[in-house]
């Protein structure tokens, strides 16, 4: 049984780094274009012929989820198709095989999914120059020792994120934010004393940049909470087949009028809003959490 785990773990990473270089090459192409002709009608072609990669990438993938790995992934709430406008994307953040998720429920349902990342993945092979050609915004986390040395850090993220969105106010996009900030484990969760049972603590950072960045183009919130009701596992776990089923409930909700286009940095009552609203939307999460649980 290991040998037989080992070789569908092989046979899965080949596939998929098979079907990431055979997207990934048009994809670069594409954005050396849209890089270089810098004229509205070729940027929003460029921009549509990149997401049909994307989604033609993501396609395939979700086959191999189907057809590779017993899996049974279990959805409630999932919307109808709405292929445009802007969606900002909460979700909690378990495994990595959280992304592959989103990724098979919401793809040619939502606009493309976009992540903020860590600046580190950057150097992936392949995965990071296509992330970065699709304007992913890649974030450096820096200590609180580090911003009290030097506090011109702390705008840094900000300004990046900033960038970002001003980007994806001309296109349809799904702003995707693990508002956790880190995948959650056991121990990270003592060490937080978080309050939630099923949650580390949520970061209101994040989705009030995004909020404030982009504040009217933002249609509607989409929460996502993953629960893996017999262990999360890594992507290696999952083409091993040790993932048995995955349960997900969708939530789709206005975004109020109030958490928009506010200062969260320089405004204490805005960042008080913020911080309770995502709270909120945690407490419900955590209650979710439990409901999805039950057998």
């Amino acid at each position: 049984m290991k040998l037989l785990s080992s070789l569908r773990v092989v046979t899965a990473t080949i596939l998929l780094s098979l079907n990431s270089i055979i997207h990934v090459t048009p994809l670069l192409l594409v954005a050396l274009i849209k890089a270089i002709i810098r004229v509205g009608p070729v940027l929003t072609l460029c921009d549509r012929v990149l997401m049909a990669i994307v989604a033609s990438w993501i396609d395939v993938n979700s086959w191999m989820f189907d057809h590779l790995t017993n899996t049974e992934v279990v959805v409630t709430g999932l919307p109808d198709p709405m292929p445009e406008g802007h969606f900002l994307l909460i979700c909690n953040h378990q495994s990595w095989v959280d992304i592959p998720v989103l990724q098979k429920l919401f793809n040619r349902r939502l606009p493309m999914l976009r992540f903020f990342l860590k600046s580190q993945l950057i150097w992936v092979p392949v995965l990071g120059l296509a992330w970065w050609a699709l304007d992913f915004p890649f974030m450096k986390r820096y200590s609180r020792q580090q911003i009290e040395k030097r506090p011109d850090l702390a705008g840094r993220d900000a300004a990046a994120t900033r960038k970002a969105c001003e980007k994806f106010r001309r296109i349809p996009v799904s702003i995707v934010n693990f508002a956790e900030g880190t995948r959650f484990r056991t121990d990270k969760h003592a060490n937080q004393q978080s309050p939630f049972r099923h949650l580390l603590k949520p970061r209101a950072g994040g989705t009030a940049l995004v909020l404030d960045a982009m504040a009217e183009s933002l249609d509607t919130l989409v929460d996502v909470t993953i629960t893996y009701p017999e262990g999360a596992g890594e992507l290696n776990d999952l083409f091993a087949n040790r993932i048995g089923r995955i349960v997900v409930d969708v939530q789709t909700l206005p975004i109020p009028a109030e958490l928009r286009g506010g200062d969260y940095q320089n405004d204490e009552a805005h960042r008080a809003r913020m911080q309770a609203w995502v709270n909120e939307r945690w407490q419900i999460k955590d209650k979710t959490i439990d409901r999805l649980l039950k057998p």
